[in-house]
């Protein structure tokens, strides 16, 4: 079941023309949001801050905004059934809107971290990263590969080796009683999570810092974690970095 175009569709098939620049490209922009309590007013699903990111991204491509009512009409639908609703938005402003459930594991996971392998290679490197649009091939191999490799999440970085962001979510890291992020500059998604979790860390007088993540700086972190608003927060215990294996201590916010 899924929402496509102003309706809501029960088949495991969704069917394009041949020539959708969607099909061709990937020439969608989208967001990954988590449905809370089934309800979009919820202040953690962050509703309003999803269409905020779409109408971002669309504006700056150029294309057609969706028709909004019927966006959240077929949001409130699947959110009855599914907790993570993925919300695209074609260049004509079609609608398509996907359920699923939480990561297996989610809550094991976020009790005992999980492992993050670091993906040196240049084809792991993102388009428009600081948008979420529908050719997500880098990302989506990275984590393929870090998979394969028995972690969890795949940790990408630029040309200078510093770490930028996870395919799925943005980075954290601990040392001296402070939080730190990598920067905006460092052309990396502005996430949802983020931005709560600093406005978290503001609220509660806890320092945070955004920065470059040198290799100097990373191997002075004690506790590294990430961000999304799927998982909300995940400790990373173990990184992998070709042969070398770092394990860091489990740091919850």
């Amino acid at each position: 079941m899924f929402w496509y175009d102003r309706q809501l569709i029960d088949a495991p098939q969704l069917y394009l023309d041949l020539n959708d620049p969607g099909l061709c490209y990937g020439a969608t922009s989208f967001t990954t949001m988590r449905v809370y309590d089934k309800s979009l007013n919820h202040p953690l699903t962050g509703w309003l801050a999803h269409c905020d990111r779409l109408k971002t991204s669309l504006l700056a491509f150029g294309w057609q905004q969706p028709d909004w009512q019927q966006l959240r009409q077929g949001a409130e639908l699947l959110a009855e059934s599914f907790p993570v609703l993925r919300m695209a938005i074609f260049p004509d402003g079609r609608e398509w809107i996907t359920g699923r459930s939480l990561p297996t594991n989610l809550e094991e996971f976020q009790a005992t971290g999980i492992t993050a392998w670091i993906a040196q290679d240049s084809l792991y490197r993102r388009d428009l990263p600081q948008y979420k649009t529908g050719n997500y091939l880098s990302a989506y191999l990275a984590r393929n590969q870090a998979i394969s490799l028995q972690a969890q999440e795949a940790i990408l970085v630029d040309t200078q080796g510093n770490w930028l962001e996870t395919s799925t979510g943005n980075l954290w890291g601990w040392k001296n009683d402070c939080w730190y992020t990598p920067g905006l500059d460092s052309k990396i998604l502005a996430g949802i999570a983020r931005s709560r979790w600093l406005d978290f860390f503001h609220s509660r007088k806890i320092k945070v810092i955004e920065n470059i993540w040198h290799p100097k700086f990373i191997s002075s972190l004690e506790a590294i974690a990430y961000s999304n608003c799927v998982v909300n927060w995940l400790p990373i215990k173990t990184v992998i970095n070709g042969a070398k294996t770092t394990n860091y201590i489990l740091k919850q916010p």
